[in-house]
């Protein structure tokens, strides 16, 4: 590990002093008129004061989504005029790129390249969506005598939209493009820790015509906020990115009022390294699959097996690679690993590195905080890789969420595939083998919504992304999405000369 000398950075005339909630189409202080602040995680400096949503804020977005979708205006909006907007909003965000980037460095930590791509994928969700929803469409079905049948989609509501700080823009777009070419009213809810991207997405959306009213922001405490939105009786669904156990919290409280709801949660994903597999891309795409957004996202490959026979060799280079990764300013180009979130979870990081340590495993590389120079006020992890372990270890079954992987040695097929299914999760997961029938058949029994073969992306606007068994259902960033967000209608006629008597009376 090494890290990037550089000076430290110092925030853009960009950055607004105050962020404020987004309602009904206007910027509004908080009902209580409370704030909180965002800090920096690579420096531990502040950045923002944001408006810190209520009760009755959330409510009044609520009302504010309720109103518009009920009035129908953008719901009855022609969807190719809608297109066109969806098109807008990214045309806009990409004027403003760099102002995008910057925010959701200082927010997150990140990298300059993780933002950089992050933020560019979200644009591209608006203009995938504007292109989706033109061909989501309705069907004429076949029925018997003379019956005609055809079905209409239809947006289901106001959607909450529950948004995690590991990808805060991002999987906002994901979650309210799909939603606002459907039809949908959106209230949005951020991660406290990362608003900021979301309150400029959301003056985008109406500065690109969409009207009041349809997406609302509301920053604030996850556990107020984002339960209340749950539970409110006027929200029609709820879309959720974040944890196992919160996830099957909001499904208990959504149940209550028989929500629409979308899960996407937890994962500790496989990255299986066959014997005739390119040791070379192997490796470089192990350590991005399992390094890249410092290790939280929810699709990183945590859990490494290697086939035997080639583990020593795969291991030496796997090493020396981890240890030339670079930490350090995010905005410099060479810097590869960014800051951890917080302080909570560089300690939660180190807990399950310790944990495993105490359990007979062994740290080959990093296992620690990091000190980077000029950036002493941030949390900072070591790239990890801990070897010696045993699958009923913490550091193998939970979700770790930061730049920690587990390796362990596998002989065949089988094998691979009992350890790779060994898990309450199935998100992501990953094959590198030279052998096209292995991969298919591999790719075939292992229980996860997203297989990579010989590559670490997981996703690209249009491929189904989302889980199996604890790691939630429902599909995201798909023309499938758009199911999500609609109601189907059967309209069925009847189209005789003769009246239908069936009592005959």
């Amino acid at each position: 590990m090494s890290t990037v000398k550089d000076k430290k950075f110092e925030a853009s005339p960009t950055i607004r002093e105050m962020y404020q909630l987004v309602i009904n189409g206007e910027r509004t202080d908080s009902h209580s008129n409370e704030t909180f602040t965002t800090y920096n995680p690579a420096t531990g400096d502040a950045v923002a004061v944001v408006a810190k949503a209520s009760m009755e804020d959330a409510d009044r977005a609520v009302k504010a989504a309720r109103a518009a979708f009920d009035a129908g205006k953008w719901k009855r909006t022609p969807i190719g005029k809608r297109s066109r907007v969806l098109n807008k909003i990214a045309s806009i965000m990409r004027s403003r790129f760099n102002e995008l980037v910057e925010l959701e460095i200082l927010d997150t930590g990140k990298s300059l390249s993780a933002a950089q791509g992050q933020v560019m994928q979200a644009i591209e969700d608006f203009e995938f969506y504007a292109g989706a929803i033109v061909g989501h469409r309705g069907e004429v079905n076949n029925v018997p005598g003379q019956f005609f049948n055809y079905t209409q989609k239809e947006p289901v509501g106001v959607c909450a939209q529950i948004i995690p700080w590991n990808y805060p823009l991002m999987m906002a777009a994901w979650k309210v493009a799909p939603a606002i070419a459907a039809g949908c009213s959106v209230v949005l809810k951020p991660a406290s820790l990362t608003p900021l991207t979301a309150i400029v997405l959301t003056e985008i959306c109406h500065e690109a015509g969409i009207p009041p009213g349809v997406v609302n922001v509301v920053p604030g405490s996850g556990s107020t906020i984002g339960n209340y939105l749950v539970e409110h009786p006027e929200v029609d669904k709820v879309a959720f990115t974040g944890s196992t156990p919160i996830g099957k919290d909001i499904m208990a409280k959504a149940s209550q009022t028989l929500k629409r709801v979308t899960l996407e949660l937890g994962g500790k994903s496989p990255n299986i390294v066959f014997a005739d597999a390119d040791i070379e891309a192997a490796v470089a795409g192990s350590l991005y699959g399992i390094f890249y957004n410092t290790g939280q996202s929810c699709e990183a490959r945590s859990r490494l097996y290697v086939e035997e026979s080639i583990y020593d060799e795969f291991m030496e280079k796997f090493i020396e690679k981890a240890h030339k990764l670079k930490l350090g300013n995010p905005f410099n180009e060479e810097t590869h690993i960014g800051a951890v979130i917080s302080k909570d979870q560089l300690e939660t990081i180190d807990s399950y590195v310790q944990s495993a340590i105490s359990d007979g495993a062994e740290v080959v590389a990093g296992g620690k905080p990091a000190e980077v120079e000029g950036f002493e006020g941030g949390y900072w992890y070591e790239p990890t890789i801990i070897t010696n372990v045993t699958h009923d270890m913490k550091a193998v079954q939970e979700e770790i969420f930061g730049p920690v992987v587990a390796v362990m040695k596998f002989n065949g097929e089988k094998e691979a595939l009992a350890l790779a299914n060994d898990t309450i999760f199935g998100l992501g997961s990953a094959i590198w083998t030279t052998n096209q029938a292995r991969a298919t058949r591999v790719a075939n029994e292992i229980k996860a919504g997203v297989v990579m073969v010989n590559s670490p992306i997981s996703a690209f606007p249009g491929t189904p992304f989302g889980g199996y068994k604890q790691s939630g259902f429902g599909r995201e960033l798909c023309v499938e999405t758009l199911d999500l967000y609609t109601e189907t209608k059967s309209v069925l006629s009847y189209f005789g000369t003769r009246p239908l008597n069936f009592f005959n009376v």
